[in-house]
């Protein structure tokens, strides 16, 4: 089944044939087009803000938002403009309080000219402030234009914070394809994710009861499939191709807002991306683009799966497991490599009680008495050496040694994955198991 991006924005949803429900995207503009940005008076016009808050870096000022402003003052329309002035800000506490002190009080709209971060902060203060969010796409460098959620760092601990669906996406082909090329790439490795993603949705349905709908998985596959067949022509430059890489991407963060969670587009691979996140943080190690890093990790998580689909399940070895493990050595390496970042992932463990023998006893049942079902979800998952052989057609990194992340720090990532939060990913499966990550 083809999904239409129009039919999909809505406003009353639509009923899924799968699980019955009635699923809202939340998205109700999308121009992703030519001109584009010329429609923003009329949008402005359209939401009743006469007033807008024009939030923007220095880099994305470049890009789109001095088109922004000309446009705006064009039309007469009283706006306030503030630049974030720091060469590479940081989704943190920082840039939300620095958004919201140069905000003023009768902004009635909030216009964020960028991708990620930028996108993410503005979705937060217009949640706050109660009004309209406009995104302005500079780059197709992630999945969360039209998600419902804002990826942030609070505390040192990366968070999917709840924040506010935005009410338009705006996109010009002519400044997405102008992008570097490697915010492309780390928007399709963003998308490259979802192979892991929709996997670990099906799995954690078995093991762990996650509501699943059949419906939504498609719709993120096919946002997929759309962003890798137009890849390699979007970083050739085409505007078209690039346009479809962007759409995919929108469809991809309403699928979120249908199910409710992040896991149709987020798993084991995101929460890699995360800890090096974190650590970068805490310690000024090397890090990349979010999207770049979870192409890495869905890579190293396919190769991962493919060892373990080869694996018989051994009862005693897991309980075994169990018995040796010593909760408190291990909360000890999460403070030595994470820092302050590490305290909220310990206490959400104690909240959550995954690590005790009781539940990982009936956890251990449900895996034994599905693990052919387990494994043939494996096998739906791409070949590791074709999903290598795309990512250096496209020139996408294949390896964390290539974005400067050592390999003992890329095998920490991969094992403190698991505890970022209560989500049932591949760490999680392999300790259920008994199993390192390094699969025997």
């Amino acid at each position: 089944m083809k999904y239409d991006l129009r039919s999909l924005m809505k406003n009353d949803g639509f009923v899924c044939p799968s699980c019955g429900k009635r699923h809202y995207g939340g998205l109700s503009d999308c121009r992703i087009g030519e001109g584009a940005m010329e429609g923003i008076p009329a949008l402005l016009e359209k939401y009743g803000a006469k007033n807008p808050f024009v939030l923007c870096d220095r880099q994305t000022y470049k890009a789109a938002g001095g088109a922004v402003e000309r446009i705006l003052c064009h039309a007469g329309i009283a706006h306030t403009l503030h630049i974030v002035e720091r060469e590479k800000p940081a989704p943190d506490e920082r840039i939300v309080g620095e958004a919201v002190m140069f905000c003023p009080p009768g902004a009635d709209c909030v216009i964020a000219v960028g991708s990620g971060v930028l996108n993410d902060t503005g979705k937060i203060l217009s949640r706050m402030k109660g009004v309209p969010d406009f995104i302005v796409a500079t780059a197709p460098s992630m999945d969360g234009f039209a998600s419902g959620t804002s990826s942030m760092e609070r505390g040192g601990l990366k968070i999917s914070l709840p924040s506010k669906c935005p009410d338009a996406v705006i996109a010009d082909p002519a400044v997405l394809a102008a992008s570097p090329a490697h915010m492309i790439r780390s928007g399709v490795g963003d998308m490259l994710a979802k192979y892991v993603s929709i996997a670990e949705w099906r799995i954690a349905a078995l093991l762990v009861g996650d509501p699943f709908c059949e419906t939504v998985a498609g719709i993120v596959g096919e946002a997929l499939d759309t962003c890798v067949k137009a890849a390699p022509d979007a970083l050739a430059g085409d505007r078209e191709a690039v346009s479809s890489v962007m759409e995919g991407l929108v469809i991809s963060g309403l699928a979120m807002n249908y199910a409710g969670i992040s896991r149709p587009a987020s798993g084991m691979e995101h929460y890699i991306s995360h800890i090096l996140d974190m650590r970068a943080l805490a310690f000024e190690t090397p890090s990349d683009l979010h999207g770049i890093q979870c192409g890495i990790a869905a890579l190293m998580t396919v190769r991962a799966y493919e060892k373990l689909a080869k694996y018989k399940p051994d009862r005693e070895r897991a309980l075994a497991a169990v018995r040796a493990f010593d909760p408190d050595a291990w909360n000890a390496h999460l403070r030595e490599k994470l820092g302050a970042g590490a305290e909220a992932m310990i206490a959400g463990e104690q909240r959550e009680g995954k690590y005790d023998p009781g539940k990982h006893a009936a956890r251990l049942e449900r895996i034994l008495a599905n693990w052919e079902e387990i494994r043939a979800i494996i096998s739906a998952l791409p070949k590791s050496g074709d999903l290598e052989a795309f990512m250096r057609q496209i020139g996408h990194p294949t390896s964390f040694s290539e974005i400067g992340v050592s390999e003992e720090d890329a095998r920490e990532a991969f094992r403190m994955a698991k505890d970022i939060r209560d989500k049932y990913v591949l760490g999680r499966l392999l300790w259920d198991l008994g199993l390192p990550p390094e699969i025997d």
